[in-house]
């Protein structure tokens, strides 16, 4: 308890935020409008925030005004973002932890990545980082930090990736004992803090955050994150946002319904990192891999097979429907268009397998058949056309 501590020295918007979060995440609990009618003293109790009505450190970490984090002296309750690269940049965020992790993100540069390129198997645009997966990253940290070892929370941004360090051990078993979620950790830390982050849905309380982390990385084709715990002191985890090895992007677009413990030993072939003979037993059988420890790597002959289906992708040709519809709405959206405009609305979209004189004949047919079938016509002349949707108006107008 900090018996110094009242009401008065909390955050009224992170107050309000834990209102509103508490009552989404007990809609089935309370009626609509009960939350909002009881006073904070309630709320607070009811959302294992305070004790008794008591404040205590775990209420001033996720609801403390900014100018009373020294209620917390000695550690400075404190999350710091770091850029590193060719540019360099920080930034301390002070309580309230349930405001300012979000804070932390939006410093975060999150720009859209495509990870493959166009003449793969399927080119992908997917933000360099998951927002939830950062958040769970970040909740994780403050959940599980040694407060008593006094330091702060730090996330340091790389050009390729995000490196999040908390102080403490990883306090029960490894990271990779809670991959599959099925493991429930037994203890926290900080009891207290996790059950109010709990209650806010900062976190969960039955082992499943990492696997969420790992199963979300290896939906986007990511790598899978990384934990470091070589020093007993801090838990360092990496969360990849650029491709590691294009092949194991590849299989993971492929073959969707890879199982977690495969990914996750696919990935440490990729980072050459040491895999266990049973995975590599098992991903040699299925024909995913090659080559011989530690020199092992995705299948050349996957990589072939993809290559074959990427070829097919780029070459097969779309229904005439599909060509027909894009001219109708074209038209509909811009009332005309010259042959030029129709050549540059469809001639990239046919198939490369076409040669330029068949793509072009292809088009003169299409338009032919629209025409015939009484859905265009052109109002210009035959050396500069000037096609237009016949509408229903236009249609009565004819008639």
């Amino acid at each position: 308890m900090i018996e110094s501590a009242s009401l008065e020295d909390l955050d009224p918007a992170a107050i309000k935020r834990a209102r509103d979060t508490f009552t989404l995440r007990h809609a089935n609990r309370f009626p609509p409008g009960e939350v909002a009618s009881w006073p904070d003293t309630t709320f607070l109790d009811r959302a294992k925030l305070t004790a008794s009505g008591k404040i205590t450190a775990s209420t001033l970490l996720l609801l403390g005004r900014e100018d009373r984090a020294h209620l917390l002296t000695p550690h400075p309750a404190q999350l710091t973002w770091k850029l590193v690269g060719p540019e360099q940049a920080y930034l301390h965020f002070a309580t309230p932890f349930l405001l300012n992790s979000t804070q932390l993100y939006q410093k975060i540069r999150n720009i859209q990545l495509r990870i493959l390129p166009e003449d793969e198997l399927l080119a992908v645009e997917v933000a360099k980082y998951d927002q939830k997966i950062v958040l769970e990253a970040l909740h994780n940290c403050i959940a599980h930090q040694d407060y008593l070892r006094n330091g702060r929370i730090v996330v340091t941004e790389h050009p390729d990736r995000l490196v999040f360090e908390n102080e403490g051990s990883f306090i029960d078993g490894s990271p990779e004992d809670f991959l599959t979620g099925e493991k429930t950790p037994r203890r926290y830390r900080n009891p207290f803090l996790a059950q109010a982050m709990v209650e806010l849905g900062m976190i969960d309380s039955m082992g499943y955050g990492i696997h969420q982390m790992y199963r979300g990385q290896a939906a986007r084709y990511f790598p899978l994150p990384d934990y470091d715990l070589s020093d007993e002191n801090t838990v360092c985890l990496t969360l990849h946002g650029a491709i590691v090895d294009p092949a194991y992007t590849r299989l993971l677009i492929q073959k969707t319904d890879l199982n977690l413990l495969d990914v996750f030993a696919l990935d440490r072939i990729q980072k050459h990192l040491p895999t266990s003979d049973d995975a590599v037993k098992r991903l040699r059988k299925a024909g995913w891999i090659e080559g011989r420890k530690p020199n092992l790597h995705i299948s050349a002959k996957l990589a072939a097979a993809t290559s074959k289906k990427a070829d097919y992708i780029r070459t097969r040709s779309q229904d005439d429907a599909f060509y027909e519809r894009l001219v109708i709405d074209y038209l509909r959206k811009f009332k005309s268009a010259s042959r030029a405009e129709i050549d540059a609305l469809l001639l990239g979209k046919l198939s490369s397998s076409l040669t330029d004189e068949q793509k072009s004949n292809k088009v003169k047919n299409l338009l032919t058949k629209l025409r015939t079938a009484g859905e265009i016509e052109n109002r210009g002349s035959r050396g500069q056309p000037a096609w237009a949707f016949l509408g229903s108006d236009d249609l009565e107008k004819k008639n």
